[in-house]
């Protein structure tokens, strides 16, 4: 193997996840891992931690969503700033379902991912609160906002990884987040 291997992250992304599929997520070792992508173990763990984070590690997923709301345009209404997060994140998933469906299946298999893929979500809502605190919302608003535009993705992710083929999410994210609009709304 030569000093410099190209695209290794994005290689051994791909072999741990075949793996996980074909022998599951405990019977894998890191050494199966690396040497299914063609690299070293000790390459292994420069671009990641352990076995479980090659899953979880490098997703854009929530520096997209909290940049989309933190930019939103000032006078925006909180729905507004909202969808412009859930665009952001939709959009990252764009032409990747077949690859979104195997991990989850896999994630969906192992307590410990899905253990660790609720701690990225509350990492996620976090994040989404202290935006929407830095463009003045309040608490709790902030809080729960940033829990529900969460809960919006949570949803329309599943409903879009189990649709037969490949839709767009963002019309899914937005008829959701229109939805808890009404579920909301006082009367």
């Amino acid at each position: 193997m030569g000093r410099w291997e190209p695209n290794a992250r994005e290689r051994l992304a791909e072999a741990a996840l075949q793996l996980y599929a074909e022998q599951g997520y405990e019977r894998t070792t890191v050494a199966q891992i690396a040497r299914q992508a063609g690299l070293t173990e000790r390459t292994f763990f420069r671009h990641y931690a352990d076995k479980r984070e090659v899953l979880f590690a490098g997703s854009p997923l929530q520096d997209l969503f909290v940049t989309a709301v933190a930019e939103a345009p000032a006078a925006a209404p909180l729905p507004d700033v909202l969808g412009a997060g859930l665009d952001a994140a939709a959009a990252m998933f764009a032409g990747r379902h077949a690859y979104a469906l195997r991990r989850q299946a896999v994630v969906a298999a192992h307590a410990e991912l899905r253990e660790r893929e609720l701690i990225k979500l509350a990492a996620l809502a976090a994040a989404l609160a202290g935006a929407l605190r830095g463009r003045g919302e309040p608490e709790p608003t902030a809080t729960l906002a940033a829990e529900a535009a969460v809960a919006v993705f949570k949803v329309g992710f599943e409903r879009w990884i189990t649709a037969a083929d490949e839709t767009d999410m963002v019309p899914l994210l937005r008829e959701l987040l229109d939805e808890l609009g009404r579920i909301t709304a006082r009367t």
